[in-house]
């Protein structure tokens, strides 16, 4: 007997809050030093720099539909708010992380409140939460495998206090594409948020 066609394949996806150029770009440059002395990470091309809200994994095309609904309710109620970057971390610590990130250092609270506002809505859709808490963070670079990463006390230097001020407008359902240069991410869809805030308010009265 024939065998039948498989289905579409799955769509590797996330969740995420996009950086403006002008951010990302002033990112990347305040990390050249940290390329140039820490060759046992692979570092994020300046355009993929982004800040994670969920990492769904494999996703059913049919399914992104789903999600995006679900994205788009919460969308409604959530108020655009500021954040601002800046300083420099690592997971699981400074020392030899395996992870090196730039921090939140300005509206960490309406992150991690659209970060939980995310997860309760995949709930809904029948997507498990993580189970694990929320740091929000844009990922700079990831050791490479069975090396550890540089000692961010020595290496991180200066003008990592501020790294750019922006206003959180749109929640991002992301594709990754994996390929021998790395990934490749393009947004399937974008949802702005419409919330009202009190200043906002405030204002219309």
């Amino acid at each position: 007997m024939p065998r039948e066609a498989a289905g579409p394949a799955p769509i590797r996806s996330f969740v995420a809050v996009l950086l403006p150029d002008a951010v990302r770009e002033r990112i990347h440059a305040t990390a050249s030093s940290l390329r140039e002395r820490a060759p046992g990470v692979a570092w994020v091309r300046a355009d993929n720099l982004h800040l994670t809200l969920r990492f769904l994994g494999g996703v059913e095309p049919a399914a992104l539909g789903v999600v995006g609904a679900a994205l788009e309710g919460i969308a409604e109620e959530i108020a655009p708010f500021p954040v601002t970057l800046g300083g420099l971390g690592g997971f699981p610590g400074p020392r030899a992380p395996r992870v090196v990130w730039v921090g939140v250092t300005e509206g960490a609270a309406g992150l991690v409140t659209l970060h939980a506002r995310v997860e309760a809505a995949l709930a809904r859709v029948g997507i498990a939460p993580e189970g694990r808490a929320f740091h929000p963070h844009v990922t700079l670079g990831r050791a490479r495998q069975g090396r550890s990463g540089p000692d961010l006390g020595v290496l991180a230097g200066s003008g990592w206090g501020s790294l750019g001020r922006f206003p959180v407008e749109a929640v991002h359902l992301m594709r990754s594409e994996l390929g021998p240069r790395g990934p490749r991410y393009d947004a399937r869809a974008v949802h702005p948020l419409r919330g009202r805030s009190a200043h906002r308010d405030a204002e219309i009265r």
